[in-house]
């Protein structure tokens, strides 16, 4: 059994999956709140967690490449370190995420989600 803990500790989803990937993918499909779910460090490689609520999640040093997390509430999440060479991130809401050192190659957005992922990264653009 794997249980998905918040970063308080407390357990937010429960499940019988193998993997952690599996366990998260089966909470995203049963449109769970994941928010603040501590996924630190977990291979997450190539899950589908499009329009997952991920608000507050600890992800730091998480793999993440491949990952579809399109339409995905990232908002605060801690995202140091992580991996999300060649991820899906459109639309994917990163507002106050951060993402010091994390691996962004291949990341695919689209142009208009250009300006939040930056901004997430703290690079500012003025028009």
């Amino acid at each position: 059994m794997i249980e998905i803990r918040n970063t308080s500790g407390n357990v937010i989803w429960t499940s019988e999956a193998k993997t952690v990937r599996a366990a998260v993918e089966e909470a995203v499909a049963a449109k769970a709140d994941l928010s603040g779910a501590d996924l630190s460090g977990a291979d997450l490689s190539g899950a589908d967690l499009s329009r997952a609520n991920l608000s507050r999640a600890n992800l730091s040093g998480s793999d993440l490449s491949g990952a579809d997390l399109s339409r995905a509430n990232l908002t605060w999440s801690d995202l140091t370190g992580a991996y999300l060479t060649g991820a899906y991130l459109s639309r994917a809401n990163l507002t106050w995420s951060d993402l010091t050192g994390a691996d962004l190659t291949g990341a695919k957005i689209n142009a208009d989600d250009q300006a939040a992922l930056l901004s997430a990264l703290g690079i500012r653009v003025k028009s």
